[in-house]
């Protein structure tokens, strides 16, 4: 067994092991939380990141997010988002950012004006300060990431380790899944998203990261298995990710997962010779053979429910009326808000006390793009539109970051389904941003 393939095996095995020890040992999520702010913060600074260590500490952090909210790991709960603007911070301090990121510095400023209306004009019973916090530190987040990483030079190995860091905590979170809900049969009964099979915790977001820990493996099972042990573990991980990505009944996250292996099919293949083709077909039927028997399975787990699920029925088998579960009538609520303030917006968080006032309830946004321009008004437009456009601009001159497409696609369709309440789409769009330069590998 090679070395890198010997190290991989070890990553693995003590991530299982983080996995079990987190749901077992109620100080463990405390000390592997603060361990990596302390690790990721000393591991930068005694590099002085010559080599992009900030990357790749933060995307420990982001994979490691969901398992720390899990179990109450973090110091706060909205704090891997703050870990990871302060990780990029140092990193900047050292290595500094591109002079040409003014599109990144014009996004952070279009976003003040909302912030100042909501200063002004929020009602003094709600917290100011969380709930500007709540709303924009999504935003923010990916602003400054963006800053350190537009057109910063790396090669397609750095990336491909960058996704590694991101992946090895969710086997840790998989771990703690299967503990949690031993027996699911015992608790899956409707098609509605469940918390129990989620780790007690919000669907949507497990669902999130887990189809973006499918991607991760799917991607190392095309193009980074080299060896039958690499393809055998690989395989293995792709399967267990998806079934539970699948058996949360959270399509969101599971549907940006299978985009995002799908854009890289397509684009990785005009990269590689014929004889590489011939071999990437061969993975290809690996992987759908794979997603078949994490759906087989699913469906034999949850006596067919899931299968209602995506075909958005009831336990009956009807046809449920809304397919978005509610969002869609949020969405047109906002749109409405932004025809009444239609320049700067109603102010950051505002929307939601608007709604509190009209129906008694907190109903927090699903959707960051209608939010934007509901609460930052044609500026938030404005924003999304430098968002969107600065990553295919620089894909004219970019095209050996073959994960650009799949980094764009996550970002938007995670921002559609769960907004910004996690910080790995702020990180995975600023991916998007790296100048991938070629080497042998």
């Amino acid at each position: 067994m090679l070395s890198a393939e010997r190290k991989y095996f070890i990553l693995i095995l003590v991530h299982i092991i983080i996995g079990a020890l987190l749901y077992k040992n109620g100080y463990t999520p405390k000390m592997y939380g603060y361990g990596i702010i302390i690790f990721g913060i000393l591991y930068i600074i005694n590099s002085k990141n010559k080599n992009h260590e900030v990357l790749y500490a933060t995307a420990y952090m982001v994979g490691s997010e969901i398992i720390l909210r899990m179990t109450n790991g973090n110091p706060v709960y909205e704090f891997s988002k703050f870990g990871v603007m302060i990780f990029f911070l140092v990193g900047i301090y050292f290595s500094g950012i591109s002079k040409n990121a003014i599109a990144y510095w014009v996004f952070l400023l279009l976003l003040i004006p909302a912030v100042l209306i909501t200063s002004i004009e929020l009602n003094y019973a709600v917290s100011l300060r969380k709930e500007i916090s709540f709303n924009i530190s999504g935003p923010v987040c990916l602003g400054i990431c963006a800053l350190y990483t537009y057109n910063r030079r790396v090669t397609i190995g750095q990336i491909n380790n960058i996704l590694l860091c991101i992946g090895l905590p969710i086997i840790s979170c998989i771990v703690y899944l299967t503990l949690f809900t031993p027996n699911l049969k015992d608790i899956i009964t409707g098609t509605e998203s469940n918390a129990l099979a989620s780790g007690g915790f919000g669907p949507n977001q497990v669902s999130t990261i887990l189809g973006l820990g499918m991607f991760i493996f799917v991607s190392r099972l095309m193009l980074l298995s080299e060896t039958k042990y690499l393809f055998i573990a690989n395989l293995f991980l792709t399967m267990i990710i998806t079934y539970r990505g699948f058996i949360t009944f959270s399509r969101g996250g599971m549907i940006t997962g299978f985009t995002m292996i799908a854009l890289l099919i397509l684009v990785s293949y005009f990269f590689i010779n014929k004889k590489k083709k011939m071999r990437m077909l061969v993975m290809i039927v690996f992987i759908v053979i794979a997603f078949f028997a994490a759906w087989s399975y699913s469906t034999d787990q949850t006596n067919g429910l899931i299968n209602k699920r995506y075909a958005n029925q009831d336990a009956a088998g009807r046809v449920k009326e809304d397919q978005l579960t509610g969002r869609g009538e949020l969405a047109s609520d906002e749109f409405e808000t932004f025809l009444e303030y239609p320049i700067f917006g109603i102010g950051v968080g505002r929307n939601m006390e608007k709604r509190f006032e009209r129906t008694g309830e907190i109903i927090v946004s699903h959707n960051e793009v209608t939010r934007m321009i509901a609460e930052h008004g044609s500026l938030g437009i404005l924003g999304l539109m430098i968002l969107f456009m600065t990553p295919l601009i620089l894909y004219i001159d970019n095209k050996y970051n073959i994960y650009l497409l799949c980094f764009l696609a996550f970002w938007l369709l995670t921002i559609n389904h769960a907004a910004m309440r996690l910080a790995a789409p702020a990180f995975l769009y600023s991916l998007s941003l790296l100048k991938v330069i070629p080497n042998e590998e």
